[in-house]
């Protein structure tokens, strides 16, 4: 409708599993809603919304195929109608999860959905993997997936202007992703608004491959380099409004 106004909101499912509401559309990035994780790896905390609770989504961002980032029961419980956005290069292993209106997506190219662009971009991780752009409302939502620090965050930095940046944060030893440092580079390079860190949902079941990183740690770092960028911490269930 002519003149109405939406906001946006981020809503912390868990993990990386994030509810972006904005442009009267639902948007719900890797979901993950296992309880016990895998041989490897346990889930700290129960995600705040079931898969039922979030079978309406208009769309649905998957940047790579690991375990804790695609949800082969909520897949599988989606309107067939709903689009699935994938790595073009892995996007029949989300078909083989479960996917069914599977869109494959190349780095930066785009797709709408009404009001809304989102652009895939580069990542860099140990399997196939792209993060994601959302333009809507007037504010750019960087969502990264897995990734660790590049080169290509250079071009991201320079050609969007970030209002928030979801970035993982890993807090344990043979990282899939960024950790404390990494993330901090990434919002050097990057320059945005605000951060919300992510990927904060599972942890070795091995003690010996934990460390002491932790979101507050990673806060603190941004803080004593003297950098702009609000880091805003949200745990299962908390939402943030853009």
């Amino acid at each position: 409708m002519e003149g109405e106004i939406h906001i946006m909101k981020l809503w912390m499912i868990g993990h990386s599993t994030v509810l972006i509401e904005t442009g009267g559309k639902r948007l719900l990035t890797d979901p993950y809603f296992g309880l016990w994780g895998n041989l490897g790896y346990s889930r700290l905390r129960p995600p705040a919304r079931t898969r039922q609770e979030l079978e309406d989504v208009d769309v649905v961002l998957v940047s790579h195929n690991h375990f804790d980032h695609v949800d082969r029961e909520f897949l599988r419980r989606l309107p067939h109608g709903v689009p699935v956005l994938a790595p073009s290069a892995s996007a029949f292993i989300t078909r083989l999860k479960g996917g069914r209106n599977v869109v494959g997506m190349r780095s930066w190219q785009k797709w709408v959905l009404a009001d809304i662009a989102i652009t895939a971009l580069p990542a860099r991780h140990v399997t196939f993997t792209i993060g994601y752009l959302i333009e809507a409302e007037g504010k750019c939502i960087y969502f990264a997936g897995d990734t660790f620090f590049g080169d290509f965050m250079e071009k991201i930095g320079h050609q969007f202007r970030l209002d928030i940046a979801l970035m993982p944060v890993t807090t344990y030893r043979v990282p899939m992703t960024m950790g404390e440092q990494g993330a901090l580079q990434a919002v050097r390079t990057l320059s945005p608004n605000k951060v919300i860190p992510i990927h904060l949902g599972i942890t070795p079941r091995l003690p010996l491959l934990r460390t002491g990183q932790t979101p507050e740690g990673f806060r603190e770092r941004v803080r004593q380099a003297g950098l702009p960028t609000e880091v805003v911490i949200l745990r299962e269930g908390e939402s943030y409004v853009a």
